[in-house]
């Protein structure tokens, strides 16, 4: 595999994962960062950053609606729930095993 058809295959895995996970709108944010360590907030903020490392203005609302398909707001009215006392727990002892 050449340079060019791994960075084809890398785009095409990046975009199956935003558009899966914006298809699993149940999937809490919360539960993502505890479970792999990266949510969508994560994705946005990576893609916003990446786009300002190649002098590409993206700022993070652009980025997040990208990811999230919709404005950000508006994606935490429709599916944002509130995190319980076991998700708030479980990423209090990631962030303490993490450092």
């Amino acid at each position: 595999m050449d340079k060019n058809q791994d960075k084809e295959l890398q785009a095409a895995v990046f975009k199956r994962l935003v558009e899966h996970l914006k298809k699993q709108s149940d999937l809490q944010n919360i539960d993502l960062m505890n479970l792999a360590g990266f949510c969508r907030n994560c994705l946005s903020k990576w893609y916003s950053e990446e786009a300002e490392s190649r002098d590409i203005t993206i700022d993070i609302d652009q980025a997040r609606e990208f990811i999230y398909g919709m404005p950000y707001q508006q994606w935490k009215e429709d599916y944002q729930k509130p995190a319980t006392k076991e998700q708030l727990e479980m990423m209090k002892n990631r962030k303490k095993k993490n450092g």
